[in-house]
């Protein structure tokens, strides 16, 4: 089992990351076409509103909620705050932004599956993506009453030690990883697999949303009258009650 969690922990975030990269830049090279969301609001709005408002809010915290609190050093947050309050407050806030997630990506995934004409458009990768999603943020809400008894922050110095060491390209103790529950285990590999399917699904177009940024600071665009050049000898334009 070490050579297993060895690979899950050591070797296999990495191959998910260069997927990632590299699989996006190709796609986006070679088929722009398919760089987009499919959105299959024409066929129906009602639950589309609803489910995307409720799922994107609650998606785009835990992004960044799980950002800053892996990425984050101890040494910078620990002068006024300590792992234990900091743990509890990931559960409070974790568990909110995710329950509204889940809401909201229960009902986007209803749609897909039982709507007949939005299941007879859809491609089969997109409901898989939302069903690996879906098990996903069910993972990420189990997770939540192993913090609360771990109230020390010790869990979360663990992950967090984790994250930090793999971007910055240091030696990663997996055994650490493998002493963890299994629902800390199973979220970590299925959030590294999603990187992985991501340029080969709808995800792609979260880029797109990142990208939009871009357009703040564009230049302002310049737009010039151009003035109609009529050779001599051709009848002018003439105004309108003009004989």
């Amino acid at each position: 089992m070490k050579g297993v969690y060895g690979f899950l922990f050591q070797v296999y975030p990495y191959v998910c990351f260069m997927v990632f990269v590299l699989g996006s830049l190709i796609r986006f090279d070679q088929s722009q076409y398919s760089w987009k969301s499919d959105s299959s609001q024409m066929l129906r709005a009602g639950t589309l509103r609803w489910g995307s408002n409720l799922f994107h809010f609650g998606v785009l915290f835990l992004f960044f909620g799980h950002l800053v609190g892996l990425f984050t050093p101890h040494s910078v947050y620990g002068i006024f705050m300590s792992a234990a309050t900091k743990q509890m407050m990931a559960v409070v806030a974790g568990g909110i932004a995710g329950a509204v997630c889940f809401a909201g990506l229960s009902l986007l995934l209803y749609r897909r599956v039982f709507d007949p004409r939005i299941r007879l458009t859809s491609h089969p990768t997109d409901i898989a993506v939302l069903v690996v999603l879906w098990v996903q943020l069910v993972l990420g809400l189990v997770t939540l009453p192993y913090s609360v008894q771990h109230a020390d922050g010790s869990v979360m110095l663990i992950l967090a030690d984790w994250a930090q060491r793999i971007v910055t390209l240091r030696p990663v103790d997996a055994t650490a990883l493998a002493a963890l529950a299994w629902p800390y285990q199973v979220h970590i590999v299925l959030g590294m697999t999603i990187f992985l399917l991501f340029p080969f699904s709808r995800l792609v177009h979260v880029w797109s949303g990142f990208g939009t940024i871009r357009f703040l600071f564009r230049p302002h665009q310049v737009v010039r009258s151009r003035r109609l050049n009529v050779p001599a000898g051709h009848n002018q334009p003439r105004e309108p009650g003009a004989i």
